[in-house]
């Protein structure tokens, strides 16, 4: 496989994961994507870094956010090593990083890496503008 080939696979993988998993809550492609030795370097506050971690921070997402969905903005890969920005969506119907649902609508960007490596995703690295997120569901923040 060529450079450029893995490149394309592994945007596709990436993409699907986005748009399959993430914004239409398909667990059971969420369990081919993911290798079962996923290292997540950058996991959210509550979650551990690995396979399971990353299915539970789904899983919150979805209930927390149920129309949760998310904007490719652009991807990018060197090899195997994809990089998306994109932005996502959603109304706060269930508790989220500790706010109780309020009904309102959100967005914040993120930036993810991920390396794949035999059609799975092996390694993950993302910020998130989770400021911008909890600002938009009303909860205050003061930077001390």
């Amino acid at each position: 496989m060529t450079h450029t080939d893995q490149s394309k696979t592994a945007i596709a993988v990436v993409r699907r994961n986005t748009e399959e998993v993430q914004s239409g809550g398909d667990f059971g492609l969420f369990e081919e994507l993911f290798a079962d030795d996923f290292v997540d370097h950058t996991p959210q506050p509550g979650v551990t870094a690995d396979k399971p971690g990353v299915k539970i921070l789904y899983t919150k997402l979805l209930e927390a956010f149920p129309d949760f969905n998310a904007d490719i903005k652009w991807q990018s890969a060197d090899g195997n090593l994809v990089t998306t920005y994109k932005i996502y969506h959603g109304t706060h119907q269930g508790e989220f990083l500790g706010i109780p649902a309020t009904g309102r609508t959100m967005r914040f960007e993120t930036v993810d890496a991920m390396r794949v490596v035999d059609g799975k995703i092996v390694e993950h690295w993302g910020v998130g503008n989770l400021y911008a997120l909890v600002h938009q569901l009303g909860a205050r923040l003061t930077v001390q």
